[in-house]
């Protein structure tokens, strides 16, 4: 297959966890045989057209239209601020990438395409375009969605671009059970739902993989002697749970003194989160580090953990609970409402990897962590139940054959 893959983050430049999901899928498309060409957000320092593990990438040039976006937007939109640049910014990067695709590749080039794979309404207008321009089958990944990352609130005309990207494609593939079951609520079309789960690179995410000099580094800079490390990776903002999670930590300390949590990502809540942190009088029990880091060392920051935490109040998926599952760590996940964390750790019985919380209540993430900490041995056969899980449900192999088998259905 000849695959046009939207995604407004990718190599080099990774935001979250669906670039690493986008970089992943289209290495297995490509070593499958397969041929992809990615569209994506260009950050003004990057090259236009790039080539990388055989797959072409395009980067269209965006001016700045922030000034003109609020002459002709609905209220909604002026009401983001100076966040209007990001819309603004995403709009041409659709625009832009799908003339590209149309007026470049198809007409001038002669190229042909099977299919069109979109994700989340980031990518939504290249959607709806290319399939308007093009009539080729379309294929949108909902990787969340406004309602769920609002709770219910949120931008309608975001919630209007995912409704009309829907329409518009002829199949929907999204991450869990729970965000079909969501998605159905809420009208999306249940016959076109496809659930296939995220998978990672399970040999690069294991103990064998991991550069313990950098681990023993990592210790240094924490300032880490003799303590338990509580580990988190994610967005700062609070749908993420990590401020319940700081205030959860005086609750833990006063059975477990000799712990710490370090915290690792950047986000709008860094600045609160630092505050808060200072508030409750334990600054020196919280390390929060604002930056991206390499791949390797996110590897070990995972090793360097004894516990790894994602008590997300509202979270589709979740790769990050596959990658420390991966590398042998029990997991302490948010399970209420919409969470795909909940299909993934297994709370009890003999396969069990971990435990379920509230992410709304710091007293419930305490009571998470206090658990793991309890029965530390215990929780070191979780931790190698959470890789043979991995193993058997989560491979990016397993992803990459599902979602191919669904794309294959519509040529």
């Amino acid at each position: 297959m000849r695959i046009a893959f939207f995604c407004w983050e990718f190599w080099p430049r990774l935001v979250g966890g669906l670039g690493t999901y986008a970089i992943e899928l289209t290495k297995k498309f490509v070593e499958m045989g397969h041929e992809v060409t990615v569209f994506t957000l260009n950050d003004g320092s990057l090259p236009t057209k790039d080539n990388w593990n055989r797959i072409e990438i395009h980067r269209p040039m965006i001016l700045d239209s922030s000034e003109i976006f609020p002459i002709f937007v609905r209220e909604d939109l002026k009401r983001w601020g100076h966040h209007i640049k990001f819309f603004s910014d995403i709009f041409a990067f659709n625009y832009l990438s799908v003339s590209k695709l149309v007026n470049q590749l198809i007409k001038k080039e002669q190229r042909k395409f099977d299919i069109i794979s979109f994700h989340d309404w980031l990518s939504g207008f290249a959607g709806i375009m290319a399939k308007n321009n093009t009539n080729l089958p379309a294929v949108f990944h909902i990787h969340s969605l406004e309602e769920q990352r609002s709770l219910g609130g949120g931008s309608e005309v975001v919630k209007e671009i995912e409704r009309e990207s829907a329409r518009k494609a002829d199949k929907i593939i999204t991450v869990s059970y729970s965000m079909k079951e969501f998605l159905e609520s809420l009208g999306y079309p249940k016959e076109k739902i496809n659930v296939v789960y995220n998978g990672i690179d399970a040999e690069k995410y294991s103990l064998k993989n991991v550069n313990w000099e950098l681990v023993e580094k990592l210790r240094e800079r924490y300032k880490i002697k003799d303590e338990k490390v509580i580990f988190f990776i994610g967005r700062l903002t609070w749908v993420k749970g990590v401020a319940n999670l700081i205030r959860a930590m005086p609750e833990v300390l006063k059975s477990f003194p000799n712990v710490k949590l370090v915290i690792l990502g950047k986000g709008e809540s860094y600045t609160d989160l630092i505050q808060l942190k200072q508030s409750l009088g334990i600054g020196d029990k919280v390390e929060i580090r604002s930056e991206w880091v390499s791949e390797e060392e996110r590897i070990a920051h995972y090793a360097l953990a004894d516990v790894c935490i994602f008590p997300s109040i509202s979270e589709p998926f979740g790769i990050v609970s596959l990658e420390a599952m991966s590398i042998e760590r029990p997991v302490v996940v948010g399970a209420r409402g919409v969470s795909g964390l909940r299909e993934q750790v297994i709370p009890n019985g003999e396969n069990r990897c971990g435990v379920h919380i509230n992410g709304e209540d710091p007293n419930d993430i305490a009571w998470g962590i206090k658990v793991v900490l309890e029965n530390f041995e215990e929780a070191k056969k979780w931790g190698k139940n959470g890789r043979k899980r991995v193993l058997e449900n989560f491979t990016i192999e397993k992803t990459t054959k599902e979602t191919l088998k669904i794309y294959e259905s519509l040529i």
